[in-house]
């Protein structure tokens, strides 16, 4: 059995299809989900699914071992959902190629820090890309430069807003992230 920990800092919806997708798994199961954001409504969704979680502070979650003792005990690979900090290097050092992370963009385009959210989608239309997408990839120490496992694209229709764009963007991410997860751990 292969235990998920899902870190998420906010509505939970990308979460949300990993418990949909893996609830009636007998090889993976979603052990935990972590956030640094104690008014989250991934939390809520964790406990209507039944799963444990964890409010963590930055302060431990960069000076101390804290989260990488609880991870350890907990869960065998890591899931980024929408969580919002870089991820420190003593967790990418004791969790090797065991932390994925989904961006809503076709990496190396539209990625680093402050890269998240409508600002990409803002910044996909104002230069006019005819595709847009997801990438999910390998987490290291810089924002988005991990290696690439999968990307999707979607077209950038021309009376796309910010809004309507994520939406499509949404929907690869919810569709397509819990299966290149499972493809990558069987």
């Amino acid at each position: 059995m292969i235990r998920l920990a899902i870190f998420a800092s906010g509505e939970g919806t990308n979460a949300q299809s990993f418990i949909d997708y893996f609830k009636s798994s007998k090889e993976v199961v979603i052990s935990l989900i972590v956030s640094g954001n104690s008014s989250a409504k991934v939390l809520e969704r964790a406990a209507n699914a039944g799963i444990s979680s964890v409010v963590i502070d930055k302060d431990s979650f960069y000076n101390s071992n804290k989260v990488v003792d609880l991870i350890r005990e907990k869960a065998d690979f890591i899931v980024l959902a929408g969580f919002m900090w870089i991820i420190p290097e003593n967790i990418i050092k004791a969790f090797p190629n065991k932390i994925v992370n989904i961006h809503p963009a076709l990496l190396p385009k539209y990625g680093g820090k402050g890269m998240y959210g409508n600002k990409v989608h803002e910044a996909v239309i104002a230069n006019h890309e005819k595709n847009s997408g997801i990438t999910i990839h390998y987490v290291n120490e810089k924002y988005d430069e991990g290696k690439i496992i999968f990307q999707k694209e979607c077209e950038v229709l021309t009376n796309d807003s910010p809004l309507t764009l994520a939406a499509r963007v949404h929907e690869l991410e919810h569709k397509y992230y819990p299966i290149a997860v499972e493809k990558m751990l069987m």
